[in-house]
């Protein structure tokens, strides 16, 4: 039976109203909970975007839940900050945050006014990024001159055990690249078949640690109600890569999507009315090898998704782990 969490989508829903929701998935029965880190939604219409590792202090101390965010260091971020930060929650609250790194999007690490480097220039980064955050972990005072910067750095405060850092990744290229170093891969639902050349690469090339999977649902009373509300908010996602990497702000993206379809909407959100339908999708990720399943519903209102899916589908996903 997979772990089923909460995620926590920072670019659509007030941090206050985010914190709340948390607490509420914690009481209605999701087992941990993870969030975005963007410094720009990915549409106006989301209009929201607070600072995630201030939200995420709040969310350990209010909840007993694991937490992970998803976070690219190496521009936005230099990769000595991120590695206090986290190292920081990891001392504080032993045993219950992660990170799962990546690459990055133009949308958030153009405000730093450097350029926005190809995508190989960009995972090499990241590479020199987790390398620098080991070595910190690891007590060592840390230089380097290459495309990361780091003039003796060394964390003062570290916790027992490092917190463990996962690959985002949404290709098997890069999944079977960061089995090299990643303590699990984390990465978003999409066509099974894809997911499972995903989980090929990483486990093949010697990946270990859980296999963590984000999935985009959109639930409402009518099927009808729950196509408009995915169009509404997430059709700026349809996008895949390297648009979606690309694109530099909620204009660009708001102009790309103008003849997305509500039709459009089911290739990345799971859409229905119907508990049960969302259940047995849910159950297929976790057959493909998914530890965990952490649940983003594209709207803003949480209470309604949270409250239905404690009730009536993480029973029906528990059930289904027994019995298959």
């Amino acid at each position: 039976m997979p772990l089923i969490g909460f995620h926590a989508s920072h670019e659509q829903v007030h941090p206050s109203a985010l914190l709340d929701a948390v607490i509420r998935a914690e009481a209605a029965g999701f087992q941990a909970a993870m969030c975005s880190d963007h410094f720009a939604p990915w549409s106006e219409r989301q209009g929201q975007s607070a600072f995630a590792w201030a939200w995420l202090g709040a969310a350990l101390q209010a909840t007993s839940l694991r937490l992970g965010v998803v976070n690219a260091p190496g521009q936005r971020y230099h990769p000595a900050i991120i590695a206090q930060a986290a190292a920081t929650l990891a001392a504080m609250y032993p045993g219950r945050f992660w990170a799962a790194l990546g690459s990055g999007e133009a949308s958030n690490e153009h405000i730093t006014g450097d350029v926005w480097p190809r995508k190989d220039v960009r995972t090499a980064r990241l590479g020199e990024s987790v390398d620098v955050m080991r070595r910190l972990f690891a007590g060592e005072e840390v230089s380097t001159d290459s495309l990361v910067t780091v003039d003796r750095a060394r964390l003062w405060t570290r916790p027992e055990t490092p917190p463990p850092l996962l690959a985002a990744a949404v290709s098997p290229e890069t999944a079977e690249w960061a089995a090299g170093w990643a303590d699990g891969l984390a990465t978003v639902a999409q066509d099974p078949e894809d997911l499972k050349r995903m989980v090929d690469a990483y486990r093949g090339a010697g990946g270990k640690g859980p296999l963590v999977l984000q999935v985009h649902v959109s639930y409402a009373p009518t099927d009808d109600k729950a196509v408009a509300l995915a169009h509404e908010q997430w059709r700026t996602n349809v996008f895949s890569p390297p648009v979606c990497w690309d694109l530099d702000s909620p204009e660009a993206f708001d102009e790309a999507a103008k003849h997305v379809t509500p039709a459009d909407m089911h290739s990345t959100v799971l859409i229905s009315s119907d508990p049960g339908w969302h259940a047995a999708k849910l159950h297929e990720f976790a057959e493909l090898g998914f530890d965990e399943l952490y649940l983003h519903h594209v709207g803003v209102e949480q209470s309604e998704f949270i409250d239905v899916f404690g009730e009536r589908v993480l029973p029906q996903v528990a059930q289904a782990g027994v019995t298959a």
